[in-house]
């Protein structure tokens, strides 16, 4: 019951992120999120579908290596999948400024992905990828996110070419940033267990 409520509350998070405050500004966050993100900017497919295909070798991966959290991310992913999928009437619901909205949606989908992960529990590839590295090499999944995402971002400007993107930083930092404080403190993982 209590994994149900995490994945609820976490996809919602993203979902509201995602479809809120980073699509109607055309940024991208990042992660599987962001290259689903720039696939539908380029072609129109829609964020969910482009996540399953493109997550399926990783997940594969995960199954070789742990199995648990290879059953976690599945559920997370097809979770967050058809939530961000349900929530797509959020798109263009309100009207921030760019900068405001790479803010607030960084924060919201950071404490979805964040939560999941306090509960080794993925909402898509590279955040699994980021579990695997975290349980193998000790870093913060946090750090490993941020890495990623700011690779997929300036992918994200060289195929686009739209400096607009570079705002895309300050969503992940605050994705980042929010995963690396919700992973950081191992007694707040016992509390809440």
């Amino acid at each position: 019951m209590k994994k149900f409520a995490v994945l609820l509350f976490s996809s919602v998070c993203i979902g509201i992120g995602v479809n809120m405050f980073i699509i109607p500004i055309h940024l991208i966050n990042g992660r599987i999120f962001g290259i689903s993100l720039l696939i539908k900017y380029i072609w129109g497919i829609k964020i969910g579908h482009v996540m399953i295909m493109i997550n399926t070798p990783i997940y594969l991966l995960s199954l070789k290596y742990d199995k648990t959290y290879f059953i976690n991310a599945l559920l997370g992913l097809a979770f967050t999948s058809t939530i961000i999928d349900l929530l797509i009437p959020l798109n263009g619901l309100v009207h921030l400024p760019i900068l405001t909205s790479a803010i607030i949606g960084g924060v919201i989908i950071g404490i979805g992905v964040g939560t999941m992960l306090r509960f080794h529990i993925s909402p898509g590839g590279v955040d699994l990828l980021a579990l695997l590295i975290s349980k193998s090499r000790g870093i913060n999944p946090g750090v490993v996110i941020f890495i990623i995402d700011s690779l997929i971002i300036l992918a994200g400007i060289f195929v686009l070419r739209d400096l607009k993107l570079i705002y895309s930083f300050i969503t992940i930092s605050c994705v980042g940033l929010c995963v690396g404080l919700l992973n950081m403190f191992k007694s707040l993982h016992v509390y809440f267990r």
